[in-house]
């Protein structure tokens, strides 16, 4: 996985007026969302690294989503643990779950999980890794 490109935003933080410079590093996963979903079955899971961080890409029935690699709790591989019907992944440590939207856990227990863009685009499915 070669990274394509690098872009850079710039944004108003919420709730202050502080602006922030965002880069995201873009890597190319696979050359349509057709290979991905032969590739990447359902409820189904792959660990990539991309600029140097673990990142877990992870299928369900509603899209797919790319999230930090390692629990926010105590750092296991999510990629190694479950996804649920409610497009939550599971730690197979100690059970945590996290909203793969946006990396809530659910009973509000702990940090939030990172979570990264995926762009389905006409020449591939791209993952944005936020630096």
């Amino acid at each position: 996985m070669a990274k394509m490109a690098s872009t850079y935003s710039l944004f108003l933080k919420p709730n202050s007026n502080l602006k922030v410079l965002e880069k995201i590093d873009w890597y190319k996963l696979y050359n349509s969302v057709e290979e991905a979903k032969s590739k990447l079955p359902e409820n189904g899971k792959r660990r990539v690294v991309a600029s140097g961080r673990p990142i877990c890409i992870v299928r369900t029935k509603t899209g797919f989503y790319a999230v930090d690699d390692a629990c926010p709790h105590l750092g296991e591989s999510l990629s190694k643990g479950t996804v649920n019907y409610l497009d939550e992944i599971v730690c197979p440590w100690h059970s945590y779950r996290y909203h793969l939207q946006n990396g809530e856990e659910c009973k509000g227990r702990g940090a939030k999980l990172v979570t990264h863009r995926l762009e389905m685009r006409e020449d591939g499915v791209f993952l944005g890794v936020n630096l």
